[in-house]
């Protein structure tokens, strides 16, 4: 008899830990327990009662977050700082000094929207693609703005080249380019059986055409003709106009705060085709108005610069791994942040150290392709 009573005790001591009692407090008043925080806890399993799945999974990764965002924001306030007074000859108190500034302030702003561009249309292509190693260059801006840039040398000579700096070429390429994005987003995703594979696809051998012909073109040039076409074909800051920004500035953030607007259609789109159905949108309509925000950010920022393929891969998968989530209401800012720092960091390096004057796709293709490279090796997997 005082072995079951012992046991009967037992087994109510262990239930009552388990939870399957409520707790009471040490007088017997009915006070439910504490957790370790000092905050009330369930009576059933001792954990605080405010859970939730969110984004950012706990405390610790909003905190990460917030503080690699604090960091690059003060990496980017250092290098436009560095980018205005490295080198001014004027004290900053002179007036000269601001002048001066003031004349460095064009490359500052072609920079940042350049890094808007890139890291937007990328972030937002791999998501409707449901593909991470592939950038918006698969669809031939580059190779358009190359076939366009040699083509104008080949028919019309060296002129012509200073010539389409302006306005007019500007907004001419830009048209272009969109128009060239749209008929083929038209045509491919509005059929009964579209595919986004086939449309990647004819973007590479659309871009590949035009790769060949701006070739043949170069071939028959006077070595002259070629130095100066060269000029224009790398990705530098020299190339864009102040004359750009007055279309540039408005359609970057137009195309911008329509991408971030749309960021949890687009935390939707990355679920796939079937899911997307399933919870209620249009995928193909969802899909074909993100492409068009996108064919107009790389539009503008290949028509500013010239061709940079790594750049928006760069940031897109740092953007990635640093906010540790697939929310683009998080991702989509870090990944500005971050071509603002990788962008401004390289036209630093190469117009400050090496004197290249603002030709900063040397460095972005060597750490881009070397990035790319190491994500292949590792299958994919980011």
């Amino acid at each position: 008899m005082r072995s079951d009573a012992m046991h009967s005790t037992g087994a109510e001591v262990v239930d009552r830990t388990a939870g399957s009692a409520p707790a009471t407090g040490p007088a017997g008043t009915g006070a439910s327990r504490t957790n370790s925080a000092g905050k009330p806890a369930n009576a059933r399993t001792g954990e605080s009662p405010r859970r939730r799945s969110g984004s950012l999974a706990n405390p610790r990764a909003k905190r990460r977050y917030w503080a690699i965002m604090i960091g690059l924001a003060v990496a980017s306030a250092a290098i436009a700082l560095g980018l205005l007074a490295w080198d001014n000859p004027m004290p900053i108190t002179d007036e000269g000094f601001w002048l001066i500034a003031q004349l460095r302030m064009r490359n500052l702003v072609v920079i940042a929207i350049v890094a808007l561009c890139q890291a937007f249309a990328t972030v937002s292509f791999q998501t409707v693609t449901n593909n991470r190693i592939i950038t918006p260059s698969i669809m031939g801006f580059e190779s358009l703005y190359v076939a366009i840039q040699t083509g104008a040398m080949y028919f019309f000579g060296v002129t012509a080249i200073v010539d389409l700096k302006g306005i007019g070429p500007f907004a001419l390429q830009l048209v272009l380019m969109v128009g060239l994005s749209l008929a083929l987003y038209g045509w491919l995703l509005s059929g009964k059986y579209s595919n986004v594979s086939i449309m990647l696809l004819v973007g590479i051998v659309i871009g590949g055409g035009l790769g060949s012909i701006a070739t043949f073109m170069q071939r028959t040039l006077t070595p002259s003709e070629f130095d100066v076409l060269a000029a224009r074909l790398f990705g530098s800051i020299s190339n864009s106009d102040s004359s750009y920004l007055p279309i540039s500035i408005p359609l970057c953030l137009i195309a911008c705060l329509a991408l971030y607007l749309s960021s949890s259609r687009l935390n939707v789109l990355a679920l796939g085709r079937d899911t997307t159905s399933n919870l209620g949108l249009n995928h193909r309509f969802e899909m074909m108005k993100v492409l068009f925000f996108v064919s107009i950010l790389m539009a503008v920022s290949v028509s500013m610069i010239g061709p940079m393929v790594f750049l928006g891969f760069l940031v897109a998968m740092l953007a990635y791994q640093f906010s540790d989530t697939y929310d683009h209401r998080y991702v989509l800012p870090m990944a500005a942040l971050l071509g603002f720092v990788v962008l401004g960091g390289a036209y630093f390096v190469m117009k400050n150290l090496f004197y290249a004057e603002g030709v900063v796709s040397i460095i972005i293709e060597i750490v881009g392709g070397g990035a790319f490279l190491f994500v292949i090796m590792r299958k994919g997997r980011l």
